[in-house]
């Protein structure tokens, strides 16, 4: 039987939520640290270029999500734009990733909201909870994210607000040398686009939202915006406060701004936000993961099983559970507060696909100039083999073995055929 499609009930200001959700997520808790160590007092600047690298995937996905207005996000675009394997390779890079990425997520909520020692359960148990929310309907889904968003956003008003309050850091917070050159300064790029992956939830759901030629774009343009002066704001008030040094050496930076400036009280509001970014963050993830998986598992990319759309509540309810036992699984054995390297590398080679796919698309489709989608693939190639090797290493192979495993289903195909 054929399964019913998804139900368009997304409007703009739902789309916006679900893309902030995303964006607005753990990584501003934990990325700041990473990115400041691997380029000092120069963090901001290489905010700025993933900044620009992050636009020029926006446009093409927004160009893309206009005119393929289904779901799967740049799975479906490289299908249509570049062929099978293309697609293949973006959504199994945006699965994978993204599946350690909702692990990450879940466990950086338990560091913040749980007891010692409570921290793995705990974790579980959001998963659990935030799959369930998915699983009652995408509007169900944009509610949640409207809420998590505007806690979180709370949240690192105060923190920012802190930050500034706090006398300058020693040595000057905005100067000073490159510790790994220009290396460091593309390595802090690379980590800080973890920052903004977000708007590609927001083109997995093109199945679900109203006058998506329309809408998608203006919402990931929206989101997009908030995200960077967010993230603007974020970044300066921890230079501000605890300098470069004082950034790359702390475990909670944004906590420690705060205690900098004397407003101790502050640190539960911003353990709060930092749960609830967390939350928005997983909320999201699965949303987008169930969504490539859905257009994946029809494809028989993912087993076909996988493709069935829940006939009330129209959402992927078999995909949705599957990710929820893939990363309840992962979370109860190990340890991912480290993946941002691993999935920033698999997001970069997902946008590099989507900017590939909307450079082939013709005049008549077009909404931005092409040397953006020519800057944003070269930005991804960049930005990625520039990470740290590790996270490069680990993102190859995973990539190989998806790839090798298609090879033999589609061998075993052509086998079955010609019996």
């Amino acid at each position: 039987m054929t399964s019913p499609p998804l139900a368009r009930r997304l409007g703009l200001g739902d789309a916006v939520a679900i893309g902030l959700g995303a964006m607005i997520g753990a990584g501003v808790f934990a990325a700041f640290g990473p990115a400041a160590r691997a380029a000092g007092p120069w963090m901001l600047a290489g905010l700025a270029v993933a900044a620009v690298v992050a636009f020029c995937n926006a446009t093409a996905s927004a160009q893309l999500a206009a005119v393929h207005t289904v779901a799967g996000g740049t799975y479906a675009y490289g299908r249509a734009e570049l062929g099978a394997w293309w697609g293949f390779a973006a959504g199994w890079c945006f699965v994978i990733g993204k599946l350690a990425s909702c692990a990450a997520m879940a466990m950086t909520f338990a560091a913040y909201a749980a007891p010692a020692g409570w921290e793995r359960p705990v974790a579980i148990l959001a998963v659990g909870a935030l799959v369930g929310v998915n699983l009652l309907g995408v509007t169900r889904t944009a509610l949640a994210a409207r809420i998590i968003v505007a806690v979180a956003l709370i949240a690192l008003a105060v923190a920012v607000a802190a930050g500034f309050a706090a006398p300058p850091a020693a040595g000057g917070a905005f100067a000073g040398e490159l510790p790994s050159g220009v290396l460091g300064l593309l390595q802090s790029a690379g980590l800080l686009f973890f920052a903004f992956a977000g708007y590609a939830r927001i083109a997995t759901m093109g199945e679900e939202v109203k006058d998506p030629s329309r809408t998608i774009p203006r919402a990931i343009t929206i989101a997009f915006v908030v995200a960077l002066v967010v993230y603007a704001a974020v970044g300066s008030a921890l230079l501000w406060a605890l300098g470069a040094e004082g950034t790359a050496a702390s475990a909670a930076p944004l906590s420690d701004a705060a205690v900098a400036a004397g407003w101790d009280g502050a640190a539960p509001v911003i353990r709060v936000g930092a749960a609830a970014a967390s939350l928005g963050a997983l909320l999201a993830l699965i949303a987008g993961i169930g969504r490539t998986g859905l257009a994946m598992a029809r494809e028989h990319d993912l087993p076909a099983f996988l493709a069935a759309v829940h006939p009330r509540f129209r959402v992927p309810h078999r995909m949705e559970l599957a990710v929820g036992v893939v990363v309840i699984a992962v979370v109860a054995f190990a340890d991912l507060r480290g993946a941002i390297g691993f999935s920033s590398f698999g997001v970069l080679l997902y946008y590099l696909i989507a900017n590939l796919s909307a450079l082939r698309q013709g005049r008549a489709v077009r909404r931005y100039p092409r040397v953006l989608q020519v800057l944003g693939a070269v930005g991804c190639v960049v930005l990625a083999f520039t990470l740290p090797w590790q996270s490069v290493a680990a993102g190859a192979g995973v990539l190989a073995v998806g790839v090798a495993g298609r090879a033999l289903r589609l061998q075993r195909e052509r086998r079955r055929s010609g019996e």
